[in-house]
């Protein structure tokens, strides 16, 4: 919690860290075990900073905020689960995933698990319209999920679908975490569309930068292996970029390796991704939607806490994790 954009909302997202402890609480050991595992795992937060901020931008004084923040990291954390079973991944935040440590079976119900305590808090909450918010929200992601397994290892997507996926996947429940921030918080439709659009562009900022890592980051600082994606047969911005910029011979031999998977020709891949701008271009369209992001800011009255969603803004680019 070193970073500028916490500050306003230290005392809050203190209250955060103790509600998601106590509602691990299970009578099945195991289901503890796996959710305290991951909730330890030193996620950054991200998604439940942006419910506290937005809620407080616009004056809440309530305690509710802390609940909807917990629950948005309970859905964030359960997606990650099914995520890591879905990808087969080995990795997170440079420690083994659940699905390696304990298997696919119990990752999965434990994501459930996770799912279920978050509909529990959020009927606690007792609002329809952030019931709506969040239901949709996590009905769009799944959809995103799907759709991204039906690009896999498909060297034809496109940007557009490219830019769909990960707005749904990933950027739609930032969009919600400020929605539901603003909502608790009383704040006109103007306004909870405005921070709601902010949230939506950083989140597309936020998986650009990731899947650009991807190509250039490194293992220690990403806590995950540098081309993992690539080797899941993720079709990303930097490959796509690639592809549309190399000559014909680079084309169809990044083409040929997003076929085939497996890490066997990742040095290649990354040297080439590199060298055809592809991931200059990705670094280009995510400084664009910090932009946006910024100027949806506009129209909410400055204070401390709008400063934070600035800095948390201009964080999402530079970022190196």
């Amino acid at each position: 919690m070193d970073h500028s954009f916490f500050q306003p909302v230290k005392a809050d997202f203190e209250q955060l860290n103790a509600m998601v402890i106590e509602n691990l609480d299970s009578r099945v050991p195991l289901v503890e075990e796996i959710a305290d595992y991951l909730v330890d795992s030193g996620g950054k937060r991200l998604r439940p900073l942006l419910t506290l901020l937005s809620a407080k931008i616009f004056g809440y004084q309530g305690n509710d905020h802390i609940t909807l923040a917990t629950v948005i990291e309970f859905l964030h954390t359960a997606m990650l689960l099914h995520d890591d079973v879905v990808d087969e991944s080995d990795l997170r935040r440079g420690k083994k995933t659940a699905n390696v440590k304990w298997g696919n079976a119990p990752s999965v119900l434990v994501g459930d698990f996770l799912h279920s305590r978050a509909f529990e808090l959020m009927v606690e909450v007792g609002n329809m319209e952030i019931m709506a918010v969040l239901s949709r929200a996590t009905n769009v992601i799944s959809e995103g999920e799907v759709q991204q397994l039906c690009h896999i290892r498909n060297p034809k997507t496109t940007e557009n679908q490219y830019m769909e996926i990960i707005t749904r996947k990933t950027a739609t429940l930032f969009q919600a975490a400020a929605q539901t921030g603003a909502i608790i918080a009383g704040a006109a439709k103007s306004e909870i569309e405005a921070i709601g659009d902010y949230a939506l562009h950083l989140g597309i900022a936020f998986q650009l930068m990731d899947d650009n890592l991807d190509y250039f980051g490194h293992s220690d600082a990403l806590g995950k292996n540098v081309g993992d994606d690539f080797a899941e047969g993720k079709v990303t911005l930097p490959i796509i970029a690639a592809i549309r910029n190399g000559n014909p011979e680079q084309a169809s031999l990044i083409e040929g390796a997003v076929l085939k998977g497996g890490v066997e020709n990742l040095d290649i891949v990354l040297e080439l991704v590199r060298e055809t701008g592809g991931l200059d271009y990705t670094q280009k369209i995510a400084a664009k939607e910090k932009c946006k992001a910024l100027s949806c800011l506009k129209a909410i009255p400055r204070s401390a806490f709008r400063d934070a969603l600035e800095d948390l803004a201009e964080f999402s680019i530079k970022r190196t994790n």
